[in-house]
This record gives structure tokens, sequence and C-alpha cells, in this order.
């Protein structure tokens, strides 16, 4: 058993997983969170950037900017953690655990959809408060859907979480919003 086996066991993570997993035997929620997904994949992200830069004015450029650079750190983060610790996906340790999509690469540890929306999301509200109708909705849907379709534990999305808004808060210190 390894210690990531041990950690599921003791904290009841694998039963909240599996249980969120079953949501994804009804096709609706399969169809929407594979969808939310999908998005999440950069497509949602690369658009919200382009229209930011496009249409946002001077304050637009700065945050697609910090956007960016923030989204390049984190992708080479979130793939050294996977990396570093190795953890299988939930649905490669668990027999009872269904992947409702493919997965984009080996590791669990930390969901990088989560990673990302989380630090894009809090710069963009940074820059823009009025989009929080859109981004807050969206990225919860992003980091349940990672549970959801079996690609991710809870931890993982905690982690991300976690993270992401770390390097957001060390992207203001670098660039803050409300300054320019």
């Amino acid at each position: 058993m390894t210690s990531w086996q041990r950690l599921e066991i003791g904290s009841g993570e694998r039963r909240l997983c599996l249980a969120m997993n079953r949501w994804g035997a009804r096709r609706a929620l399969t169809r929407l969170f594979r969808l939310i997904s999908r998005l999440g994949d950069g497509m949602f992200w690369y658009a919200l950037i382009l229209m930011l830069a496009l249409f946002a004015g001077h304050r637009g450029v700065l945050a697609a900017l910090q956007m960016t650079a923030v989204g390049l750190v984190a992708a080479l983060l979130y793939r050294t953690l996977k990396r570093w610790t190795k953890r299988p996906r939930p649905f490669r340790a668990h027999a009872e655990i269904t992947p409702y999509i493919a997965p984009l690469d080996e590791f669990s540890f930390p969901s990088g959809h989560t990673l990302h929306a989380v630090s894009f999301s809090l710069i963009a509200l940074a820059w823009f408060p009025w989009l929080a109708p859109l981004l807050v909705p969206f990225t919860v849907l992003v980091a349940i859907s990672r549970i959801v379709l079996g690609m991710h534990y809870p931890s993982d999305v905690l982690a991300a979480t976690l993270i992401g808004g770390a390097l957001a808060g060390a992207s203001f210190l670098l660039l803050p919003a409300g300054l320019y």
C-alpha cells in the first residue's frame, strides 16, 4: 500500500471521490462536466485572455500579460509536482472509480485544470471584478468536474486551489492590478 493510499483510507477521501464520481453516471451531468473540463483545458482561458487584450484597453493588455505569465509558471510548477509526487489518478488506483474522459497526463496531484482556473480567475477578477458572475461559477465547476470525471481526488483540487491562489497573489507583488 502506497502512502497516497494510506492517506486516502485514513481521511475518507476515496469515499468522497467515489461518491462524487457516481454523479457522472447521470448522462446530463457527464456531458456538462465533460464540456466544462474541456473548456478548462485552455480554450476558455485563451479566449478570455485574448478578449481582455483586444477589448479592455491598457488594463486588459496588462491583465492578459499577467495571466499568461502566471499560466506559464503554473504549467511548469504543476508538471514538476506531478512528476515528483507520482500520485496515481483515482480511476487507476480504485477500480470502482470510472474515468469519464481520457486524462491529459499520467498523474493526479495537483489538478492543473483547477490550478489554472483559480489563478486566472483571481487575476482577471482583480482587474475586472464585474467578471465574477462568469468566472466564479466556471472555476467552481472546473474544480468539481475533475473529481466527478474520475481524474482527481478532492485533495488534488484543494491543493491546486491553494497553489493557484498563491501564484496569483505572488503575481500581484510584481504587478498590482489596482495601480493601473
